[in-house]
């Protein structure tokens, strides 16, 4: 379908040049500057996604997706999730010079335009998928969100993307039951501190054990009150590759999603998890990602009438990550335009890519603990 056009029901792309904008500082990986730390662009840097961008460009694939860029969140909107002082301080801080919005999220003068850009980048592409203008959607959100909580930034994130863009839809009645995946390397913490209590949002997480952030992503983490059960952490062990991440999928993240049968599907899209990434330990490459977006694709069709939101969070290699998110775009496009990853074969053929029986024996004993937590 070519952009602009009115027939609607196809893939949107939802993307703005404001949110490549966002500056964090020139401090690398690291949290705060220190004595001995020369300064390095940001890890967390617009590369890796203008990069995507052009290569959906060059492909010519970004030709058949809706192409929208949408207006930046309101306050109102960002209210729903976030504090009216923490929204206070980001401002203060943005007509400042800048500052840290919590922890691990520094940012300069500019970047809250940046961060409401993103967030309204979610919010559209939920709406227009809520409300079946869209079949499925991808929004290339900048900076990321999945780590945001209420009062307080986290983790490169300022405002949580996902969790606006939900309780905005549910506000106006558009969805009622939300099914949240997060495949980032990172704990989900974001999306998990929202919904706690809420029986009627899911949220999933699969990612890298003890990574970020430390104190939160345990599988013991199952919701709280009318909540319990509706919350799922699968921290996988560092080094697990696509057969770990396609066992996780098929005896349990895809089960907890079509026994809950959601309205619509919001997937947490990180590229983090990849074989290339800095600051993850993990092994996909972007057949994994494209596979498992085909297989959240098919759960779609079945239980949620195709609707399915694909909302960009990590991802630090500036030359895989492209490629990753192109094959999830390409899978959830269902286009026959692909580009060669010359990585790819290489990728799969690492040692301990095949199922381990210590990934094995851990997944299963979630999965038995999962039903005994008798889930929603």
């Amino acid at each position: 379908m070519n952009a602009g056009s009115s027939a609607g029901k196809g893939t949107g792309f939802f993307w703005h040049e404001r949110c490549f904008w966002h500056d964090p500082g020139p401090i690398g990986v690291f949290s705060s500057r220190g004595e001995y730390l020369q300064p390095q662009p940001a890890s967390e840097s617009p590369e890796s996604k203008r990069r995507l961008k052009n290569l959906l460009e060059v492909s010519g694939l970004i030709d058949e997706l809706e192409v929208r860029k949408p207006p930046a969140a309101s306050r109102e909107d960002l209210l729903r999730f976030h504090t009216a002082r923490y929204l206070d301080e980001l401002e203060g801080g943005d007509q400042a010079r800048g500052g840290d919005a919590g922890e691990a999220a520094p940012y300069m003068p500019g970047s809250l335009a940046a961060a409401q850009h993103s967030a309204g980048l979610a919010i559209a592409a939920v709406e227009a998928v809520a409300t079946g203008e869209l079949k499925n959607a991808y929004a290339l959100c900048r900076p990321p969100g999945h780590h945001a909580e209420a009062d307080r930034g986290r983790g490169f994130c300022l405002l949580g993307n996902i969790p606006v863009a939900v309780m905005r839809a549910r506000a106006l009645g558009q969805v009622q039951r939300v099914a949240i995946l997060d495949w980032d390397v990172h704990h989900g913490n974001g999306q998990q501190a929202a919904f706690y209590d809420d029986p009627d949002v899911l949220t999933i997480s699969i990612h890298q054990a003890g990574n970020y952030p430390l104190d939160t992503g345990f599988f013991e983490e199952l919701g709280e009150g009318a909540g319990h059960g509706a919350n799922l952490n699968l921290p996988m062990p560092p080094g697990s590759g696509i057969g770990a991440y396609r066992y996780a999928m098929q005896e349990l993240v895809l089960p907890a999603i079509g026994g809950f049968a959601p309205d619509l599907i919001v997937v947490a899209c990180g590229f983090d998890a990849c074989g290339k990434d800095p600051l993850g330990k993990m092994l996909l490459n972007s057949s994994a990602f494209a596979a498992m977006t085909q297989q959240v694709c098919a759960l779609a069709t079945r239980i949620s009438e195709n609707r399915l939101v694909m909302i960009h969070e990590g991802g630090y290699s500036e030359g895989y990550a492209p490629l990753c998110g192109h094959a999830v775009i390409q899978a959830l496009a269902g286009s026959r335009i692909s580009v060669s990853d010359p990585q790819n074969d290489e990728i799969a053929a690492w040692g301990y890519q095949s199922l381990q029986p210590h990934q094995r024996a851990l997944i299963d004993s979630w999965r038995e603990g999962w039903m005994k937590a008798a889930p929603l």
